[in-house]
């Protein structure tokens, strides 16, 4: 039996058109999705706990809008949802995951799985500050996860390569695959562990209707920064980083044409590289 919790956000989706301004992401005419690569995080929870039995966990940290994203993930097929309204806290990475940290912890997960980054704001770093609070250790860009136990593990024929380092005895291991730029490594940690997915771990579900409808019954509760320990409230408070302002790219200008032979192309080009893009 596995306590899985699995982290998620709730983004805009990206393919949708997306108005921004000084203040953000104009919500008003945005589309929320749950963050893609938390997907697979989600799937992989269920397709761990159909496989060795036990209970899925979504946690979120945001506005009474990412509910839907909870809902969501309880359609898909997570036993319990937890919202940690982001009202009273920044969006400095540091104060989420301190404040995040804080939820997990009594809920004392076996596995802890989270997307490899999020969409909206390019950032992997919230769940791997979580585990550092909370003492995990931790494998990123996962492209495929196993859970062993001990026995199991050294009972693998590269078990010498991949298994635990000294010092590390568990019962049960997680066996994790990563993607790591163009090659796999494949490393063996102790459970409790996190675990953040990369694209190609899974093909993750979709909700079915009688699942949908289930749903509406299945817990959700919400906590606020108040309700955390004090140390993790003070914690939270204390952003490490501020966004002052949030600007769209530059429009993109319209190419140039270089006359000349190949020769004089080529030292305009490289003119332009250095006076105008600033490349060299």
């Amino acid at each position: 039996m596995l306590k899985i919790v699995v982290l998620l956000k709730q983004t805009f989706d990206t393919e949708e058109k997306i108005v921004v301004t000084p203040e953000g992401v104009d919500e008003r005419d945005a589309k929320f999705v749950i963050n893609p690569y938390d997907e697979y995080a989600l799937e992989e929870a269920i397709r761990q706990r159909e496989k060795h039995g036990g209970q899925v966990i979504a946690v979120t940290c945001g506005p009474e809008r990412s509910q839907d994203a909870l809902r969501t993930a309880l359609a898909i097929g997570a036993d319990e949802a937890v919202r940690l309204d982001s009202g009273k806290l920044s969006d400095d990475s540091a104060s989420v995951a301190a404040a995040l940290a804080a939820v997990i912890e009594p809920l004392k997960p076996d596995l802890l799985l989270a997307g490899l980054f999020a969409v909206d704001s390019g950032s992997g770093s919230v769940a791997l500050q979580a585990a550092e609070r909370l003492g995990l250790p931790h494998a990123s860009s996962a492209v495929k996860v196993d859970i062993l136990t001990a026995a199991e593990l050294m009972a693998l024929p590269a078990a010498g390569e991949t298994g635990p380092a000294t010092g590390q005895n568990a019962e049960r291991y997680a066996l994790v695959e990563r993607d790591v730029e163009g090659d796999t490594e494949t490393v063996a940690i102790p459970l409790p562990a996190l675990i953040t997915a990369q694209q190609g771990l899974n093909e993750p579900r979709y909700p079915s209707l009688p699942n949908i409808m289930k749903a509406k019954r299945k817990p959700l509760r919400t906590l606020t920064v108040q309700e955390l320990p004090e140390e993790a409230s003070l914690a939270a408070a204390a952003p490490r980083t501020v966004r002052t302002q949030l600007l769209p790219p530059p429009p993109r200008a319209a190419g140039k044409r270089i006359p000349g032979s190949p020769a004089e192309q080529a030292a305009s080009l490289v003119s332009l590289l250095q006076s105008e893009a600033k490349l060299l």
